[in-house]
């Protein structure tokens, strides 16, 4: 599907090429454009919608609830475009979906990490509200995820992510020819101390702009790194997308029971049975 208007507000919005039509309520966001495939490996059926630039959407259902991907690229400022046009299309609900490096020494490459909050080192979300606003994960999307990691049986940890705009400097590491940026000798381990469980380019954006709209939003990512240890793998990508997939069931069904008991918020009073 093509869009030949650059109206922010038309149906089909300018970069993602989606509409209304084209979307589940709830969409998850991968970076890479090829994770698509590997996150819809666990879905009952789904049918690419649109692919343009680095943003391409796939529909489908989980266990028969609707739901969507959509990769957004590297970093905050084209994840922010992807939030901003998918809610433009009456999506409510973000869940970041990617890798990370852990910062603290307890963390195993292939864990889950599950963002509560995150630090703003990303500037995207700057020019949205001042910079002393917190960049919080909705605690309904933060339950779905720890429950469907805890039926899924994957070893995760919750806590506060940084998001930064760069990965290298931005992420206290060498740049061409060592370059150190300044304060990046001390930027993970000031980061450990603080109790900052890990480190990747998304999350606070999403979850800032998504506050300010009103939605829902969260992050779960694959640790494929140990900043601390210096362990390095590609593993447990799957255990996120899967873990994101069976949270958006849980999503849903949070918000059957929500409409059954005449509330606006879940809370742990209401089963998920």
């Amino acid at each position: 599907m093509t869009g030949n208007s650059e109206d922010p507000n038309a149906d089909v919005q300018y970069h993602i090429e989606v509409g209304p039509e084209d979307v589940a309520d709830t969409v998850l966001l991968p970076g890479n454009p090829e994770r698509v495939d590997k996150i819809t490996e666990f879905w009952d059926d789904h049918e690419e919608r649109a692919y343009h630039r680095e943003y391409r959407t796939a529909t489908g259902t989980y266990d028969g609830t609707p739901i969507s991907v959509t990769s957004t690229g590297i970093g905050s400022p084209s994840a922010a475009i992807a939030v901003e046009e998918l809610a433009r299309v009456g999506v409510d609900t973000f869940i970041r979906v990617g890798s990370c490096g852990a910062i603290q020494p307890d963390m195993e490459v292939g864990d889950l990490v599950i963002t509560t909050g995150g630090v703003r080192q990303e500037g995207t979300s700057k020019e949205y509200v001042r910079e002393d606003y917190p960049a919080t994960a909705d605690f309904e999307v933060v339950s779905a995820l720890i429950a469907a990691a805890e039926r899924l049986g994957y070893d995760y940890h919750t806590g506060i992510t940084m998001s930064a705009d760069s990965f290298y400097a931005g992420q206290g590491r060498p740049g061409f020819e060592d370059f150190q940026a300044a304060g990046g000798e001390e930027l993970v381990e000031n980061l450990k101390e603080a109790n900052v469980k890990n480190i990747e380019m998304e999350a606070a954006a999403i979850m800032t702009i998504a506050n300010v709209y009103g939605l829902r939003a969260g992050a779960v990512c694959s640790v494929y790194a140990n900043r601390i240890t210096g362990e390095f793998r590609t593993e447990g990508e799957s255990r996120a997308s899967e873990c994101a997939s069976l949270a958006t069931k849980l999503l849903a069904k949070m918000d059957e029971k929500k409409a059954e008991a005449g509330v606006d918020r879940w809370h742990a009073g209401l089963s998920l049975d």
